[in-house]
């Protein structure tokens, strides 16, 4: 979704926004062994992506895809590879296709369809009904001219979709934050009352009787006011026969909002009542092993609960986040994995501890020793190594922990994430590599009281 202000400040969580229990090996204990030394490979092998490994689990993992970006190579390599949904981010909300009222435009929103269906993804249409990015002429409409629009909506754009949508969002967002579990005021709720939600779902059955229809909203990831309004209402319809399929949480989650211990069990609540759930906007921010074991417990979460149909995080690369600045998603800004991706594959059943994206097959492994100890600070190297055939270059995320820092790097090209503890080292003029010849990279910590070792991502090779 979009611009939201949960318990606690709104800002923390959701101010900047217009617009996948096995811990991850290489960021949590037992990862390094005794003498300081681990080994990563990275391949091309399809069998070791997110989207792969989710279906052999049977699930789907996605992401949320911006129009404007299917033009950048890397952007459009990383969504092919890696996903197998897709959600418009901003393109199918009302403001986007229906500016004036009963003129519709779907260009943008057509574009994303057209390319996910093209490379064979789902794709999950967000969103129907809605508060935020309504064009202005909604709210000034009466009640029965808001009915009106507000169903010929749902079904002027899902007509146009037909056979062509997973899963619709029907009704997005309907609930305040806080103790009160009360409906937000939005022009729907002021005007035509609580029965609006249901009247939306029935108006989008009729429209695709094929279709999952959803329910989506945020800081219902545990039990609270909140998501206790929301499965009243979804038993509710259940025991009524209102058409819901599904409940989508979108699990937003940072330092003061972290995963609840009762996630699963929240889940499963409501795959109790006969819907599926669906997470939905998935990120997490943070780095290094922190971010990979919040990402491991939301995986494992979907993946105990037997009507979890699937995890889409929201976007594909942290430089385009709606909270970039917290570095919340799965590959940094210049599209190299995280140790939270390999810590989700890991976590799916994939293989490769996240194996980089190379070409024609192309390996390399990332092998770190510790060299010098100060009482400060200490030296650690990384040695590159290519695997049975020669590549043309190399990149290595190596991950401090806080409140470590690097002060020091050589024989690379560091870049840096928002942070300032994931650096990803590229080569400086070091980047040719013979099958089997070997290059090495080197940093000082200054350990600021924290002398454990950094987890060193997967080489990628190219």
């Amino acid at each position: 979704m979009i611009v939201h202000f949960p318990p606690g400040g709104e800002p923390a969580r959701r101010s900047l926004r217009s617009r996948a229990r096995r811990a991850f090996t290489l960021a949590t204990a037992g990862v390094l062994t005794a003498a300081g030394v681990l080994s990563l490979a990275g391949t091309a092998d399809a069998a070791t992506t997110l989207g792969a490994s989710a279906a052999a689990k049977g699930r789907y993992f996605g992401t949320a895809v911006a129009a404007g970006h299917l033009g950048e190579s890397a952007y459009a390599s990383t969504l092919d590879t890696e996903f197998t949904m897709v959600t418009p981010e901003n393109e199918m909300k009302w403001d986007a296709v229906e500016g004036t009222r009963d003129s519709f435009g779907f260009g943008s929103a057509d574009q994303i369809v057209s390319h996910a269906q093209g490379k064979g993804m789902k794709v999950r249409g967000h969103t129907l009904v809605w508060y935020s990015q309504l064009p202005g002429w909604v709210g000034g409409l009466g009640a029965d001219d808001l009915r009106a629009a507000m169903n010929n909506h749902i079904t002027k754009v899902m007509d146009h979709y037909k056979g062509r949508i997973y899963a619709w969002d029907v009704v997005n967002e309907a609930y305040q934050d806080g103790g009160s579990g009360a409906r937000r005021s939005s022009p729907f709720q002021d005007k035509l009352g609580s029965g609006y939600i249901e009247e939306a779902f029935r108006t989008a059955r009729a429209a695709d009787p094929a279709a999952k229809l959803c329910y989506n909203d945020y800081n219902t990831d545990g039990q609270n006011a909140k998501s206790n309004a929301v499965y009243a209402m979804v038993k509710d319809f259940k025991q009524r026969g209102v058409p819901i399929d599904c409940v989508g949480f979108q699990s937003h989650f940072n330092s003061n909002s972290p995963v609840p211990g009762d996630y699963q069990a929240n889940l499963q609540r409501f795959a109790d009542l006969g819907v599926d759930v669906q997470i939905t906007e998935l990120d997490v921010e943070g780095s290094g092993s922190a971010q990979a074991a919040d990402y491991t417990k939301v995986v494992n979460a979907c993946l105990a609960v037997s009507r979890c149909a699937g995890m889409t995080v929201w976007g594909v690369t942290d430089k385009y986040s709606w909270r970039s600045a917290g570095t919340p998603l799965l590959f940094d800004g210049d599209y190299a994995k995280k140790p939270a991706y390999t810590a989700v594959l890991t976590a799916l059943g994939g293989s490769g501890g996240g194996g980089g994206g190379g070409t024609g097959g192309a390996t390399c492994t990332a092998t770190y020793a510790r060299t010098d100890t100060w009482g400060d600070r200490f030296n650690g190297q990384v040695t590159v190594r290519a695997g049975s055939s020669a590549i043309g270059g190399w990149t290595v995320p190596v991950t401090v922990t806080s409140p470590q820092k690097v002060s020091a790097t050589w024989s690379g090209t560091p870049s840096w994430d928002s942070s300032g503890n994931v650096m990803t080292m590229r080569p400086n003029g070091n980047g040719n590599l013979a099958a089997g010849a070997s290059v090495s990279f080197g940093f000082t910590v200054m350990t600021n009281g924290n002398t454990s070792a950094p987890a060193i991502g997967a080489c990628t090779a190219s």
